[in-house]
């Protein structure tokens, strides 16, 4: 079950891949491509280690995605995240007040063993 941050994440990356679906001259024409991409992402979110509490993820030091699918989302967001701020103005502010929170530390059992 995932809380209200993780929840407002997966609505706003539905919005953008939508949208872009829709509306970008250069999305893909392959049936089911932006679902299963959409599927993949609510499944990072899921899994996120940082939970609520998760940065943009721009600026996350964990990179979760694959990056082939890392580089396609990137993609979307440059084209959909300027359009979102006209059809979904609120999603799109709360989505740049997120994005201006600080990085939370690494989860203890994530951090990389120094060695001696």
């Amino acid at each position: 079950m995932s809380g209200k941050r993780i929840a407002r994440e997966k609505q706003t990356i539905e919005k953008m891949i939508a949208l872009y679906e829709r509306q970008c001259p250069q999305a893909s024409d392959e049936p089911g491509h932006y679902e299963t991409l959409f599927a993949y992402a609510q499944k990072r979110l899921d899994r996120c280690v940082f939970g609520e509490e998760k940065p943009a993820c721009k600026q996350c030091p964990v990179h979760c995605y694959q990056p082939a699918k890392r580089e396609e989302m990137k993609q979307i967001m440059r084209w959909a995240g300027p359009r979102m701020l006209l059809w979904h103005p609120i999603l799109t502010v709360r989505h740049l007040i997120d994005d201006k929170r600080p990085v939370p530390e690494l989860p203890e059992k994530y951090q990389r063993k120094k060695s001696r």
